[in-house]
């Protein structure tokens, strides 16, 4: 039986790739991982607030004039008289204007606050492959079975990681070290 070219070439690169396997194993248990985690959330409260408004001047002013008038009148035209008229009529005409009536507002104050929420974060598997158990820590629940993925041991090479990894749905690879070794 005589080869082609690409026949020896194909043969070539066998040895050199690994030789894997697709294996199932029995999930005995899958046990939730919790932990607590911080969520802010904006947190807002409506108050109610009285502010006390500033007088106009105006009851002041008109006082003033009134009262420089009359001071000039009285005073038979002198400066003293208008100046006491002034300064008179601008105190009685504060008096009368009065403080403005307090204004009431609806205030929103909000501020950010941490909240705590249980959330799981992954799953610790215990499953069953080949009459052994072992376990491995997972992003999320396998289900019933877990993939695993075979790899040959080379007796030549160094050690290698070990055989068995678990190849679980949704591209999940759990961490090596969690096979068994053959």
């Amino acid at each position: 039986m005589r080869l082609s070219p690409l026949s020896l070439v194909l043969c070539a690169f066998i040895p050199a790739s690994p030789v894997l396997a697709q294996e199932v194993g029995r999930v005995i248990s899958s046990t939730p991982i919790i932990q607590q985690v911080a969520v802010p959330r904006q947190v807002c409260s409506q108050q109610q607030v009285t502010v006390q408004k500033n007088k106009s001047g105006a009851g002041a002013a008109m006082g003033a004039i009134a009262g420089g008038t009359i001071g000039h009148a009285l005073g038979r035209d002198s400066a003293l008289g208008t100046a006491i008229g002034m300064f008179g009529g601008a105190i009685l005409g504060d008096k009368i204007e009065g403080a403005p009536a307090p204004e009431t507002r609806q205030v929103q104050s909000c501020t950010t606050q941490n909240f705590y929420e249980n959330r799981t974060v992954s799953y610790h598997v215990l499953y069953e492959y080949a009459g052994k158990q072992y376990s491995v820590q997972m992003p999320q629940d396998p289900g019933p079975t877990v993939r695993l993925q075979i790899t040959p041991v080379v007796s030549n090479l160094p050690p290698a990681p070990p055989p068995v990894v678990p190849m679980p749905a949704q591209n999940m690879v759990p961490p090596p070290g969690s096979a068994p070794t053959m």
